[in-house]
């Protein structure tokens, strides 16, 4: 039975998501099911797996673009563009994240939260390796959540709606996990959400472009990286955890989620002001 892709497009927006999805975990499967059974090391295991689903993730957007949309230039559509403006953008989402990092660790500091230690990796091992870490993860969760995710909600809801879903989607789909440790991680859900809110309105304040989005995950995780792996701060227990992040991770403690919901105001404020000034040039037309 011939099945008519281009019907898909006037499905809902579940129904749609569905079909991608099922049809990523029939290309993906049979790929990963024998790593599984014949690689022992689990670490191997989970990035020769993930690599093969990014890579079958990025192919089948560009055949589902082509044969449900008709949109031969789907990475373009969503903001990945490979210009100046783009990456200028990267560069400025890296530094306010990473200086994000900063001011959070460096007030922890001041308060006597924490004190700072000697590295005990090699500094310049650690910059380098929490880079290219950092644009990884960058890369790879604004193109499907601010890309394709963002994307698919906004073709069936208004824009404050799909700002929501999509960060709701973000902050769940991060608790993908046995129950266990859903239950002892779930404190780090509004810090998530707030993450999503703020990396839509990024995109927004910088007309449509993943520039920013990719470069402000990705300089969180950097810095992070660098602290954590580092092992450049150690807490004085002079709070509770809850205080300063359960398990030693921000995002499941107060000052992370200050954090994020200033970060959240001020991207919102930016993305206001672009859509304000929209707005405007629209009434002159």
């Amino acid at each position: 039975m011939k099945i008519n892709l281009a019907s898909i497009a006037q499905r809902s927006v579940f129904i749609r998501l569905g079909y991608f999805i099922l049809a990523l975990l029939v290309l993906w499967l049979p790929f990963a099911i024998p790593v599984y059974l014949l690689v022992s090391d689990n670490n191997l295991v989970n990035i020769i797996t993930m690599a093969l689903l990014y890579i079958e993730f990025i192919v089948l957007l560009r055949i589902w673009s082509k044969q449900v949309y008709k949109q031969p230039h789907i990475f373009q559509h969503y903001g990945l563009q490979f210009t100046q403006l783009n990456g200028v953008d990267l560069l400025k989402g890296l530094a306010i994240g990473f200086i994000s990092i900063l001011i959070l660790f460096g007030l922890e500091g001041l308060l006597g939260l924490l004190v700072w230690q000697q590295p005990k990796v090699f500094l310049l091992k650690l910059v380098l390796e929490g880079s290219l870490t950092g644009l990884s993860v960058g890369f790879a969760e604004e193109l499907l959540f601010r890309g394709w995710l963002l994307d698919e909600l906004q073709r069936d809801y208004s824009p404050r709606v799909a700002l929501w879903a999509n960060a709701m989607i973000f902050g769940v789909s991060h608790f993908i996990k046995p129950v266990q440790a859903i239950i002892h991680t779930l404190p780090q859900l509004p810090a998530l959400v707030l993450l999503g809110l703020t990396q839509v309105w990024g995109k927004r304040w910088r007309r449509g472009r993943l520039g920013l989005p990719i470069g402000l995950h990705g300089g969180l995780v950097w810095g992070y990286y660098i602290i954590n792996v580092g092992g450049l701060i150690e807490y004085t227990n002079r709070v509770p955890d809850w205080v300063t992040g359960v398990d030693k991770n921000p995002l499941m403690g107060v000052m992370g989620l200050v954090l994020m919901g200033v970060l959240a105001f001020w991207m919102r404020g930016q993305a206001s002001r672009v859509a304000i000034g929209g707005l405007r040039m629209h009434n002159c037309e």
